[in-house]
């Protein structure tokens, strides 16, 4: 069992930048694929960036590709987005999750086991 909290979140003006958080409990967090995704009003909960469990792979969506960094420190329990050159269409609120197995990155929503609360974050133009 994962619990995840994220935090982070915010209003920024466009061209700005946030870092989330997502602080997970459990012993067993270094053997957990991590993802970000996001959800706007009214739209799917899409796909934003993965990491692997070791870090040593990761992947993005093409709208966030050369702006948003995923990174992890299994040392504590914690996985961050690294969210620059933001733009008012990123305004969603951000939900991380994990998954277990030492497989590949997964993009899908299904993939996933366990999801946080989410953190709102608001990008004004």
């Amino acid at each position: 069992q994962v619990q995840l909290v994220e935090s982070g979140g915010g209003l920024v003006q466009a061209g700005g930048s946030l870092r989330l958080s997502c602080a997970a409990s459990g012993r067993s967090f270094s053997t957990y694929g991590m993802g970000w995704f996001r959800q706007a009003p009214g739209k799917e909960r899409e796909f934003v960036a993965a990491i692997s469990w070791r870090g040593l792979s990761t992947s993005y969506a093409d709208s966030v590709k050369g702006r948003f960094t995923i990174s992890r420190d299994n040392a504590k329990n914690t996985v961050y987005l690294q969210m620059n050159s933001l733009k008012p269409e990123d305004t969603a609120v951000y939900y991380c999750a994990a998954r277990g197995g030492l497989g590949a990155v997964a993009r899908t929503v299904n993939e996933y086991e366990y999801w946080g609360q989410g953190t709102q974050v608001t990008v004004s133009s």
